[in-house]
């Protein structure tokens, strides 16, 4: 697997290495970190810090961080509660910086030299920004028929380098740079296929897996955040990937996963398994959640932290 850049991966999709037992996120409203013990699932520490309102402004095409010590002062704060040891760390950020496509090649190169200069060239149209000037990484999966699929990941390098400097400067080095979403999707169940709706702030990510294979990633602005947003309108934003995965995978999807939607999980939840006829649940109710984790590392999955608990549990036990 190739990793041009600092995007790392994960799981099947992006082979994220190293591992680092720490974890932070920058978030449109929050810096998380969260630290753990060897190869077991159990927590050293955790802590969540708000960011004052335009600290931060989340954006593929501009500089993110507007108010550097807000961030920085929060993530002194993090670090400090959670406990954290050791200089590596696996750096989240969010969905809209970090591009996500799934690309269908009928053949595709071994050599990372040869590879990355087609996948820039087939992203040139796909992303609003010189593709010379971003990080680009990738990972192979099997395609649905002949051929192969590439999941591939693209950020602006520049919007990159400035979450990274304010964890550089609190000592820390980042090992592995990934879009949110991506560290979550080890949270998800097995071989059913699975769509999972995860809200942060005024974003929807909607992700259809089917096992390791990655077959729909779609990231929208929401006119609201989710405590005004209507089951409705949710609805209406994830129809587009459920109607692309049914036409391309002639199946359904099987169950689906809502996150970030807090106290108001239950509500959505009855409307969308009406509507969509199939099981509906919180993130936390996955079976890798119940099976998996136990105590503090649960409980985060409901407490905006389940990038961390997902990057954590890609870590294994």
């Amino acid at each position: 697997m190739s990793n041009a850049g600092t995007l790392g991966g994960l799981l099947g999709w992006l082979d994220a290495v190293p591992h680092p037992a720490m974890a932070c996120e920058i978030a449109a409203g929050h810096v998380a970190v969260a630290a753990w013990t060897g190869g077991r699932l159990g927590l050293d520490g955790f802590a969540l810090e708000p960011l004052s309102e335009g600290a931060l402004a989340v954006s593929p095409l501009e500089l993110n961080i507007v108010d550097t010590a807000a961030v920085s002062g929060a993530l002194a704060r993090a670090l400090n509660k959670a406990h954290g040891r050791g200089k590596d760390v696996a750096l989240l950020l969010p969905d809209q910086v970090v591009r996500v496509f799934i690309l269908h090649f009928d053949t595709f190169p071994k050599r990372a030299d040869e590879a990355a200069p087609l996948l820039r060239w087939r992203l040139k149209k796909s992303v609003p920004f010189d593709v010379e000037e971003a990080v680009v990484s990738y990972s192979t999966q099997p395609a649905r028929g002949e051929g192969v699929d590439v999941v591939a990941s693209i950020a602006q390098r520049k919007i990159v380098r400035q979450y990274e400097e304010v964890v550089e400067a609190a000592g820390l080095s980042p090992g592995v740079v990934l879009g949110s979403t991506l560290a979550t999707l080890p949270l998800l169940d097995g071989e059913r296929p699975t769509l999972l709706a995860r809200v942060t702030s005024r974003t929807l990510t909607t992700v259809i897996t089917r096992g390791e294979v990655l077959c729909v990633y779609r990231c929208t602005e929401l006119p609201m955040g989710a405590d005004e947003l209507e089951p409705a309108t949710l609805l209406e934003e994830i129809y587009p990937a459920l109607a692309y995965y049914q036409d391309n995978w002639k199946e359904t999807v099987q169950q689906v996963r809502l996150a970030g939607l807090g106290g108001r999980t239950d509500e959505f939840r009855q409307v969308l398994e009406s509507e969509l006829n199939c099981s509906v649940a919180a993130l936390v109710a996955s079976s890798a959640v119940e099976n998996r984790l136990s105590g503090d590392a649960k409980t985060l999955v409901d407490r905006q932290m389940d990038a961390l608990v997902g990057w954590m549990l890609n870590r294994g036990a």
